[in-house]
């Protein structure tokens, strides 16, 4: 059993003369949820479907499931699930009915579409049609139904999208029981890294066709971790009181300003030692990036005030 699930290559896909796709590598591992995180139009979107085949490359190669070629591509895509584009519901149907109507020609019992139900918290929808349903009852149907197929891995394009808060929660957990429950590995998008951040494993950030960074969740935490800032007017002395204090992991960022990365439920204690020693502290407390003000510093973007 291959341990790359997913392998692309320099993948280019060229519209004209806009490059939708430059050249770009991401390697995705059993077991992981993968989020891919770029703006709007930054090629998120035409990335899955060239991984499901939906469009073809214009440039680089694809292995899935360690499989090449096209006829060997196709059989990886049978161990695939789906939404990309929002698979047909019926809508006159109960969520039951939806779901027997995809299974007909693929020998899914009853019992496997109790269990799908269950997963997805429709279980107690009953008669209710799909047309009465909400926003994300329709987006948790359109994802069992993917499911029918018990595939091992799973693309889902901007699924927390248009979700109010409960909804995005019980997304989030809907995904990450199928890893842990079903051991699926999945790739998922968003515009929001801050969503993304508290469901995936892995990241890669798309800008205008080109994948700019990659990192894992530790590494996201590492780099927008909490901290003590404390801004003084005499850095040196400041330094010196906190080496005096044994406090070993802080960043001079400028000539004002300190970053400390441990230590931090003892602000007082670290203010009143400062102030004792003649530091002149003019802020100190704790703070922490915001997310997508690191998204935007990434990607060029102008971050918030």
């Amino acid at each position: 059993m291959p341990d790359t699930i997913l392998k692309a290559t320099n993948i280019s896909k060229i519209y004209g003369k806009h490059k939708a796709l430059d050249k770009v590598s991401i390697e995705i591992k059993r077991g992981m949820i993968y989020g891919l995180i770029g703006e709007n139009g930054a090629g998120k979107s035409t990335f899955m479907r060239i991984i499901m085949g939906l469009i073809a490359i214009d440039e680089g190669g694809i292995e899935l499931f360690g499989q090449t070629g096209m006829q060997g591509l196709q059989r990886a895509r049978r161990k695939m699930g789906q939404s990309i584009e929002t698979p047909a519901l019926y809508p006159e149907l109960t969520a039951r009915e939806n779901l027997q109507v995809q299974a007909a020609n693929g020998g899914v019992s009853n019992r496997e579409i109790d269990d799908l139900l269950r997963l997805m918290n429709l279980e107690n929808t009953g008669k209710k049609k799909a047309k009465n349903f909400s926003l994300g009852m329709r987006q948790r149907l359109a994802i069992a139904s993917t499911l029918i197929t018990n595939p091992e891995f799973l693309i889902l394009d901007e699924p927390t999208n248009g979700l109010d808060p409960s909804g995005m929660v019980e997304m989030r957990e809907i995904i990450q029981r199928l890893v842990t429950e079903r051991g699926m590995t999945v790739l998922l998008s968003s515009h929001l890294l801050d969503e993304l951040s508290q469901v995936a494993t892995h990241y890669g950030i798309l800008h205008a066709g080109k994948l700019i960074r990659e990192f894992s969740r530790e590494e996201l935490a590492s780099e927008t971790r909490q901290y003590i800032e404390l801004e003084t007017t005499e850095i040196h002395s400041a330094v010196v009181v906190l080496d005096e204090l044994g406090i070993r992991d802080y960043e001079v960022i400028n000539g004002t300003e300190i970053n400390i990365y441990e230590r931090l439920d003892d602000v007082a204690a670290i203010n009143r030692s400062l102030v004792l020693a003649d530091v002149n502290v003019v802020r100190i407390g704790t703070t922490r990036q915001k997310l997508e003000d690191y998204f935007l510093q990434l990607t060029g973007g102008a971050p918030h005030a």
